[in-house]
């Protein structure tokens, strides 16, 4: 291939010479929905050539700084290929294969593109046809703009504007977890999808317009038609996250990255039709009295054995069982690291070595909880929660839970009636976009006689208390369910939806352990209180139990974790219970 020689001198003038460009890239330059564009505003004081490189196996990364890359650098990296990233203009121009993983916010991102004078070397490289994949925020950065924290203005590739989903269709946004798509276009690096399911998480979307269909290669239903992939000549995008979409997604990314290798084996073909119902592989982390990180499970919160030794629970070990669940086909990996509220996060580094090693064998979602919050250490250096979740973000984990942290900025923010921006939920909900953080409740049952006697929402309960009680209200706790916190459940999952949570993690403590079921009246309370996803935690002990739960109530998932550590239902029987039966499940 010949050198295509790049010449800029200033912001104002540039030179460009592509003699080896096909003349599709000259049909895509008017697509640009900018009709008064301006020169190049990057600057160069070099001259620089793209060349075929003779080592295929080489990809421009063009991560900003935001949310998890990791996972999609060990995505890239287990299918073989190398990784070059970019740190300057040039270096997108120079690109022989770009993937713009886009994570986070709208406006942060382009303000970081516009700053470091990328936003138009990314338009130039994308005008030429040259060989690019954006992912989620990496489509939606193509548009002319988006609603969120705005109107913010995108790249102006292709018309249209980003909006936020209607929640008053029904549904739950964000929208997290596994959907069907409807293929739209024949193209190649969609092949492998067929009735597959493919895993989501957003708070936004771009809609079909007859000014940009020619774009679309594929739609995705969620309360309407959006736009779940584009293609035009070798410009892709997706909406869905193609390194956490398991086999599907790596085969997405194989094709992406080498298009000549022509047909690959066919994967097993699901019968997606709608999002489906997610099932959760949970591991409590903690060091046990020897120093070592294992997963244990407790027993009503309690993870000590009831022997003379009274040792720590031990149920394997956290990377070896991630991927192995990751194997057996859970749709999501949370790790509670259950000993955080007595060390410090950032140096917490066993812990930051799991979700690094796990993200490099386990391609569907991570998600990390445990000491999530403002800190200052012995030195009195201030560590903001911001700072604390990026680290984890930086290490493999998709979503971050917090829990204790919540309950105070919620309590606060009910006595105030003020969003004072500073809370950790706010911070990173803020920067990372809601989808990013999870907000785990722990409440135990408190039985009253008459549901006028407390201040809380209260329900009629299906098993009376130990006094004959009809009633009960779900009190909150913090530091692992040792302390009892005045709010309830209803009123914590309400405040914290306002506050920026874009999913609630709900547990129980009396039904923690005890495999009897899911508290049904707890889950289907706080699942029809709120508008975001609500994953149904604590008492699974059969495969019914996650029939009943998804019958019963509005939880989107329902996440286990002891009868999966110790073999006594596999994750795989679930799936094939709740798709006899008719709910909806990735396979």
């Amino acid at each position: 291939m010949e050198a295509a020689t790049f010449t800029s001198t200033t912001a104002s003038s540039s030179t460009t010479s592509f003699s080896s460009f096909s003349s599709t890239s000259q049909s895509l330059r008017f697509l640009r929905y900018k009709p008064n564009a301006k020169p190049l505003n990057y600057k160069s004081s070099r001259t620089f050539s793209v060349r075929a490189s003779a080592d295929d196996s080489v990809v421009t990364l063009l991560d900003y700084g935001a949310g998890n890359v990791r996972s999609l650098r060990n995505a890239i990296k287990y299918l073989g290929f190398d990784i070059i990233d970019v740190h300057t203009p040039e270096d997108i121009l120079k690109a022989k294969q770009l993937i713009f993983p886009g994570v986070g916010a709208f406006a942060p991102a382009m303000d970081v593109l516009n700053n470091k004078g990328m936003a138009e070397a990314l338009c130039t490289y994308i005008e030429q046809d040259r060989p690019f994949l954006g992912i989620c925020l990496g489509l939606q950065l193509l548009f002319e703009s988006s609603e969120e924290n705005g109107p913010v203005k995108g790249l102006g590739l292709i018309p249209g504007v980003v909006g936020r989903f209607d929640s008053s269709k029904g549904i739950r946004v964000p929208h997290i977890g596994w959907n069907a798509l409807e293929i739209a276009k024949d193209i190649q690096i969609l092949d492998d999808i067929g009735k597959s399911h493919v895993y989501f998480v957003h708070s936004y979307r771009a809609m079909p317009s007859d000014q940009n269909r020619e774009w679309i290669s594929s739609t995705c239903n969620y309360g309407d038609n959006f736009i779940a992939s584009i293609q035009r000549g070798n410009v892709h995008a997706v909406q869905f996250h193609p390194e956490k979409s398991g086999d599907v997604g790596l085969s997405v990314l194989r094709r992406f990255l080498n298009p000549k290798s022509g047909k690959t084996q066919k994967l097993v073909q699901g019968n997606a039709s709608k999002l489906a119902k997610r099932v959760i592989a949970c591991l409590d982390v903690r060091t046990n009295d020897k120093g070592d990180l294992v997963v244990t499970k407790g027993d009503q919160y309690d993870v000590r054995e009831h022997t003379k030794e009274n040792e720590v629970r031990n149920l394997g070990k956290p990377v070896d069982l991630a991927g192995q669940y990751y194997k057996d086909g859970a749709d999501e990996v949370s790790f509670l690291n259950i000993t955080a509220f007595r060390d410090f996060p950032l140096g917490d580094l066993p812990m930051l070595q799991v979700l690094r090693y796990a993200s490099e064998n386990v391609f569907v979602p991570l998600t990390v909880g445990g000491g999530i919050r403002d800190f200052k250490d012995g030195n009195g250096r201030y560590y903001s929660s911001l700072e604390v979740a990026s680290e984890y973000f930086r290490s493999g984990a998709d979503k971050i839970s917090i829990g204790s942290d919540a309950v105070y900025a919620a309590e606060e923010y009910l006595k105030s009636g003020v969003k004072t921006g500073k809370s950790s939920l706010e911070q990173i909900s803020r920067v990372y976009g809601n989808q990013a953080v999870v907000v785990s409740i722990d409440p135990r049952r408190v039985y009253v006689k008459d549901p006028k006697a407390v201040e809380f929402k209260t329900v009629k309960v299906r098993n009376p208390g130990p006094n004959g009680e009809e009633y009960a209200w779900y009190q909150c706790t913090v530091s692992g369910g040792r302390e009892g916190r005045p709010i309830g459940a209803y009123e914590l999952a309400k405040a914290v939806e306002e506050l920026g949570a874009g999913e609630i993690l709900l547990n129980c403590i009396d039904c923690d352990g005890q495999g009897k079921g899911f508290d049904i009246d707890l889950i289907k309370l706080i699942s029809d209180a709120v508008s975001i996803p609500v994953i149904a935690s604590s008492g699974a002990g059969a495969v019914e139990h996650f029939t009943e739960v998804f019958r019963e109530t509005n939880a989107s998932a329902a996440l286990a974790a002891g009868i999966f550590h110790r073999k006594e239902v596999p994750i795989q029987a679930v799936k094939e219970h709740l798709s006899k039966e008719g709910i909806e499940v990735r396979m």
